[in-house]
């Protein structure tokens, strides 16, 4: 398994969730931290590549279909670690962006 660590902005994030969210992502982080490599690698993770508007080439996503929702991440594979950038609502391509802008403070 490997260890989970939130972005101070990805805590906050999780705050903004109701309840039943909260408890649904925590869930699916956790079962994902299993093996959060890549789908080529054999892992749980649906990588992310690059756009006119993002460079995220490394980072993994997690869908939340029925709450609309998505978690991008990435691995510090040396640290055995999955660091979570961001929790939100996908609305068009906003995830992504902010992803991008947190990015830069990593």
């Amino acid at each position: 398994m490997w260890e989970i660590k939130y972005l101070s902005e990805a805590l906050a994030d999780m705050e903004k969730l109701d309840h039943s969210q909260r408890i649904e992502v925590v869930k699916k982080i956790n079962q994902v931290a299993a093996n959060p490599l890549p789908k080529s690698e054999g892992g749980y993770g649906e990588p992310l590549g690059s756009r006119s508007s993002t460079q995220l080439t490394g980072y993994c996503k997690i869908k939340f279909l029925k709450l609309g929702l998505r978690v991008v991440y990435y691995l510090v594979k040396r640290d055995k670690a999955m660091k979570i950038v961001v929790v939100s609502a996908r609305s068009g391509d906003e995830v992504y962006l902010i992803a991008q802008k947190r990015k830069q403070k990593k």
